[in-house]
């Protein structure tokens, strides 16, 4: 009886929407709004001004698309990439003891940390001509400096943290006794890689490679100085915008913002929903 007595009040009771409400609520409302919700507002509110004539003309120029092309290809080549050899050393770093191991862990953070224009200065003297890697492919007829493969260089660099760093704890939790058992059932080493331990790496694998192509999609400063920022050769989306902004094109920069802006949101969904099928493969 006291059963039914609560179900039949329950759906009448009023529900206090405030009562929830606090302080940390009120600060996370804030810092948000003022940090992430009104600039995108603003940028989108901004596009909304032009035409969709307008709009579509300036944001399907010849130029953008090939920056669009430049941009979002190279950075699939660099999240490729990345995606094997980040792998790869999350691998190292959690199954190999070896010296400077924990230098060699803290050194794979360092793109976090070092501004994106002292990334840009380095890799464009390391990979030029005289540079201590570009020295030994210029005889080859390869050239990283100033060319789209430097931008695809940049790109990898920026963003080899994001596979490793997403791998490696799902690594550190793999049951290694699983690995073992599956062995003593008669499994090779490949058997057992390819359907004992990679399945339950594969959403971590794949969200951290979308997080990699999404921040090699906003590079800005390490491309400005290892590309030429050619068009049609090696200039990116987020370069092409400041270009707009510099010859007072507001519209121009407007609409290839807007493009970038919506592509990212469509990436974000990506990872989120990546994020919920792992959740789902680990529970």
């Amino acid at each position: 009886m006291t059963v039914s007595k609560t179900q039949s009040t329950s759906p009448s009771a009023p529900k206090n929407w405030l009562k929830g409400f606090s302080l940390p609520w009120g600060v996370t409302i804030t810092y948000l709004s003022i940090v992430l919700l009104l600039p995108v507002s603003a940028l989108i509110l901004r596009a909304a001004t032009l035409s969709p004539a307008e709009f579509w003309r300036l944001a399907t120029a010849p130029v953008a698309l090939s920056t669009y092309n430049i941009t979002f290809g190279t950075a699939l080549f660099a999240a490729a990439i990345n995606c094997v050899a980040g792998t790869a050393t999350a691998w190292v770093l959690v199954r190999y003891e070896f010296p400077f191991k924990r230098v060699l862990d803290a050194v794979i953070d360092l793109p976090f940390a070092l501004p994106t224009a002292v990334a840009g200065i380095t890799l464009a003297t390391v990979y030029s001509e005289q540079g201590w890697i570009g020295s030994f492919l210029t005889p080859l007829g390869i050239r990283v400096s100033f060319t789209r493969l430097g931008v695809a260089v940049a790109m990898v660099f920026i963003s080899v943290p994001f596979v490793v760093r997403t791998v490696q704890p799902v690594l550190q939790e793999l049951d290694y006794t699983i690995e073992e058992a599956a062995w003593s059932l008669g499994a090779s080493r490949w058997e057992t890689c390819w359907r004992v331990v990679l399945p339950p790496l594969i959403p971590a694998i794949l969200t951290g490679t979308t997080q990699a192509f999404a921040r090699a999609v906003g590079e800005y400063g390490s491309v400005v100085l290892i590309a030429a920022n050619i068009p049609y050769q090696d200039l990116i989306a987020p370069i092409l915008v400041f270009q707009r902004l510099e010859e007072n094109d507001m519209a121009g920069a407007t609409a290839i913002g807007t493009v970038l802006l919506l592509i990212s949101l469509v990436l974000l969904l990506m990872v989120n929903v990546l994020q919920a099928w792992r959740q789902r493969y680990d529970g």
